[in-house]
């Protein structure tokens, strides 16, 4: 992977045949990745890359992060590859079981094939969605162990039905979750072995809403 000063120097290459006239300076480049000058140039001090801010710009540039990132070479920096990118932690493990939960801040790119845009929430909405891995077999059939699930962590209403990943004191969990008309909250495996749990709404975070895995889950 390149270091910040070399991807730098790329983000500014690619503004420049961007349309961008004169020469480009970091202001240029930190107001491209949505960062205010101070950030930028501490971020570029600690030599900290700006995963999320990145993937932003080549998705709005329609070019591959690959070669931001990894120096592959995309065949035309202004033509368009159609790759879409959301965030994937393959060390995270939602339990859909006993519970299972390692907590790691570190993500893969994942390309997304266009098919999937619309059950995601369209290209706008990629930056709300993460991908997680399911572990147990309480949400059987609708979602495997072993499965990536697809989260929109705009989504967390539970007011409305679906299933969800939350946190609780137990661990991280991807359960359907209803609410009662007493307030408090049904968590329901779809595998009926499993029974049904009640529980105070301020005992679980919701982070997000799951809205697919290699499929749509209903």
């Amino acid at each position: 992977m390149l270091i910040v000063s070399e991807i730098i120097e790329k983000l500014k290459d690619i503004l420049s045949k961007d349309g961008k006239d004169g020469k480009v300076f970091d202001k240029d480049v930190a107001n491209s990745l949505g960062l205010s000058q101070m950030n930028f140039a501490t971020m570029k001090n600690r030599n900290k890359i700006p995963y999320n801010k990145i993937l932003d710009f080549c998705a709005l540039k329609k070019i591959s992060i690959n070669w931001i990132l990894y120096n592959q070479d995309p065949n035309s920096l202004l033509s368009s590859t159609d790759k879409y990118w959301i965030k994937y932690f393959p060390n995270i493990n939602v339990s859909a079981g006993g519970g299972a939960y390692e907590s790691d801040e570190e993500y893969e790119s994942l390309e997304i094939p266009t098919s999937f845009l619309n059950m995601l929430g369209g290209m706008n909405n990629l930056k709300n969605v993460d991908a997680i891995n399911v572990v147990g077999d309480s949400m059987e059939p609708t979602l495997n162990s072993d499965n990536i699930i697809f989260l929109d962590k705009s989504k967390k209403d539970f007011n409305k039905e679906g299933i969800y990943a939350f946190t609780s004191i137990n661990g991280l969990f991807v359960k359907r979750i209803q609410k009662r008309v007493d307030g408090k909250l049904d968590i329901i495996s779809d595998n009926k072995e499993y029974p049904i749990q009640i529980i105070n709404k301020y005992e679980c975070n919701i982070l997000g809403k799951v809205i697919g895995s290699f499929g749509m889950v209903f």
